[in-house]
């Protein structure tokens, strides 16, 4: 039996996401979409409820200041809203505009037609395999990033109720009093 290359499995796994997503950006842009916009409009409609500006930077694997430039683009031209979270006034809740809702059902035909496409002339047997294999790989580096960020210190974000040394503000006083003590 062959010895697997390893070595190639990486390339070609982001080499064919980078492929398929290339290829549905060319049937897309006829429409006005670019990349980024039909990826951040297909999330928000796959998503079971609303989502935050955060959780739409995490699903588009870009950085929170980047997504808000390419969501004040968004809202510009009418494909999304913005409106503060009602749980949370911080927090930015983004919704599909009414261009965009009218825009989903042709961008989900047109991505079925492209995966059709693409997978038709591999068994079914071969594919399910494949997904198999992949979520496997998924679930581990998923969980690894979990442990990962589980053992990390929590992060300084501005005013969110940490302070400076990342302790919870309401802890703050306990700990100006320990250290009066310990002086």
């Amino acid at each position: 039996m062959l010895e697997p290359d390893y070595e190639t499995f990486g390339p070609l796994l982001h080499g064919t996401a980078r492929a398929w997503r290339l290829k549905l950006d060319e049937r897309l842009k006829p429409m006005g979409l670019s990349q980024a916009k039909w990826r951040t409009l297909l999330h928000l409609s796959l998503a079971p409820g609303t989502l935050t500006q955060t959780e739409i930077a995490a699903r588009l694997g870009i950085e929170e200041p980047s997504l808000v430039t390419l969501l004040n683009r968004l809202e510009s031209e009418r494909w999304v809203a913005r409106r503060s979270s009602p749980h949370d006034r911080r927090c930015k809740v983004v919704y599909l505009g009414r261009r965009a809702q009218r825009i989903i059902t042709q961008i989900n035909a047109a991505a079925d037609e492209l995966r059709h496409q693409l997978l038709s002339d591999i068994s079914a047997s071969e594919l399910q395999t494949c997904i198999k294999v992949l979520t496997q790989i998924r679930g581990k580096a998923e969980k690894r990033d979990k442990l990962r960020r589980n053992e990390l210190p929590p992060v300084h974000p501005g005013g969110n109720g940490q302070n400076r040394e990342r302790h919870p503000i309401a802890e703050k006083g306990a700990l100006r009093r320990t250290q009066r003590r310990s002086l």
